[in-house]
């Protein structure tokens, strides 16, 4: 583990510690969850933006012409 000081406004400092208390964590944890899903939202857009790339319209169009055309099952429906 290591140690990160960190400066926070008095009133965002007051919030972060309500919430941690209401979750019954410290705020310490409650800040490394909060920044744990923040990398796990980044690392999530850079994967699927790199897979993006990797697709085309042509191949999309091709797949498609594979589903067959029926209704779908009444669970299905919206």
């Amino acid at each position: 583990m290591s140690a990160l000081s960190l400066r926070l406004p008095k009133t965002l400092h007051e919030q972060l510690r309500e919430l941690a208390l209401e979750e019954g964590i410290s705020v310490n944890q409650f800040v490394m969850l909060a920044v744990a899903e923040k990398v796990a939202t980044i690392s999530t857009i850079e994967y699927l933006e790199k897979r993006a790339k990797r697709g085309s319209r042509e191949k999309f169009l091709e797949i498609l012409t594979k589903v067959p055309d029926v209704e779908p099952e009444e669970f299905d429906k919206l």
